[in-house]
């Protein structure tokens, strides 16, 4: 889910941005530092908005920064347990297919694409399901609910992602299943 939220944080101000405005140096710094970023307790931080608030300016020994306190405003994006969410399939192997969803991949396990047993096309680089009615590819626009998330660390992070219940999977998986 996406969030607009107020954060308090520290932020170092390189030794470059000295000199300028304190509050375009600070959101700079904060550009730098923290968009991007995976935080377990909020989510990835998509963006810094606006700076609410700067204290301090204090200098550490052997470091030619400053460090400021801020409280500013960022958008966030924490991917929640059985929220449902659109994603594009970005790549497809022989364990699954994983699914951009925001800011993140998730991976939908080949046991939570289809009710039906699922086979990998390497020559098209597909996953068909077992009577080859179905195909899953990179590119596919899907709609899947996420069934668990560990935001850990920057490059550790994990969203498993299903498609096997009523409304999820293709949109011409959907229609189908609605037509029955």
């Amino acid at each position: 889910m996406y969030k607009k939220l107020t954060i308090q944080d520290q932020v170092r101000v390189p030794p470059q941005h000295l000199g300028e405005d304190v509050e375009e140096s600070v959101k700079a710094g904060l550009a730098e530092e923290v968009e991007g970023t995976i935080n377990s307790e909020i989510g990835v931080i998509i963006g810094v908005e606006n700076v609410e608030s700067i204290e301090g300016g204090e200098i550490e020994p052997e470091d030619a920064g400053v460090f400021y306190d801020v409280e500013y405003n960022a958008m966030v994006y924490e991917p929640e347990l059985h929220e449902v969410v659109f994603g594009e399939v970005v790549d497809i192997t022989e364990f699954g297919a994983f699914i951009r969803i925001g800011a993140f991949d998730g991976l939908c396990h080949v046991s939570q694409i289809m009710d039906e047993y699922v086979n990998l096309d390497e020559e098209q680089s597909m996953l068909v399901s077992e009577e080859e009615q179905f195909t899953l590819e990179v590119g596919d626009t899907v709609t899947s609910r996420i069934i668990a998330v560990s935001l850990e660390k920057q490059d550790t992070n994990k969203i498993n992602l299903t498609m096997r219940q009523p409304g999820l999977g293709k949109d011409e998986w959907i229609e189908l299943y609605e037509e029955e």
